[in-house]
C-alpha cells in the first residue's frame, strides 16, 4: 500500500518542488500514459484529468508528515506547493522506486507550467480520436482556456518529446 505514496514522494524528490495541485496532478497522468508506473485511476474533469485517488493520497502524506504543503494565496487564488521533506527521504530509504529511467522526463514536465500540462493531458486523454475529433473536444470542454490550435500542435510536439526521452533513457539503460 505505501509503495503507492512512495511513488508520489519519488517524483517529487526528482524535482524538488511542486507547485500546484493541478500541475501534480497533471505530471502523473502524463507519466502513467508514458509508462511510468503510477496506479491512480483517472477520469475527466472540470481541469481535464483527474484523480481523487491521487489527492486522497498527497493529502494522506502531508497528514503522515511526509510532504510539506505550502499554500499561498494571491488574491481569492490558493497555490499549494509541495516539497519532500527529512521524514519523507527517510520513508523512501525503505521504498525501491524506479520510473523505467523517465527522471528525465518528470524533471521536464516541471518545467511547464499548470496550464500548458492541463492541455497536454488533456490531449492524451482523447488520444485515441482523431486529430479533427480531439481538436473538437479540446476546444469544447476546454473552451475557458482559450487554447489555440498552434498550442494543440506544441502539445503533441511536447509528448513526443517526452517520449524520445524516455526512449533516450530506455537506450542508455540497454547500452550499459
Amino acid at each position: 500500500m505505501l509503495n503507492r505514496h512512495a511513488k508520489i514522494i519519488r517524483l517529487i524528490e526528482i524535482v524538488g518542488e511542486v507547485s500546484g495541485r493541478k500541475k501534480l496532478q497533471k505530471m502523473v497522468y502524463i507519466g502513467k500514459h508514458l509508462q511510468m508506473d503510477f496506479d491512480e485511476r483517472y477520469e475527466f474533469h472540470m481541469y481535464g484529468p483527474y484523480s481523487e485517488e491521487l489527492t486522497l493520497r498527497v493529502d494522506e502524506l502531508c497528514n503522515m508528515g511526509l510532504l510539506d504543503e505550502q499554500m499561498e494565496s494571491k488574491g481569492a487564488i490558493h497555490m499549494y506547493r509541495y516539497k519532500l521533506n527529512e521524514t519523507g527521504r527517510d520513508f523512501l530509504r525503505f521504498h525501491e522506486v524506479d520510473f523505467g529511467r523517465g527522471e528525465r522526463a518528470i524533471r521536464r514536465m516541471n518545467e511547464e507550467n499548470s496550464r500548458f500540462l492541463e492541455l497536454v493531458s488533456t490531449i492524451l486523454y482523447f488520444n485515441d480520436l482523431p486529430y479533427e475529433e480531439m481538436k473538437a473536444k479540446i476546444f469544447t470542454f476546454k473552451s475557458k482556456q482559450r487554447y489555440t490550435e498552434d498550442e494543440i500542435r506544441k502539445g503533441q510536439e511536447f509528448v513526443e518529446e517526452l517520449r524520445e526521452l524516455m526512449k533516450e533513457d530506455n537506450n542508455e539503460s540497454t547500452a550499459m
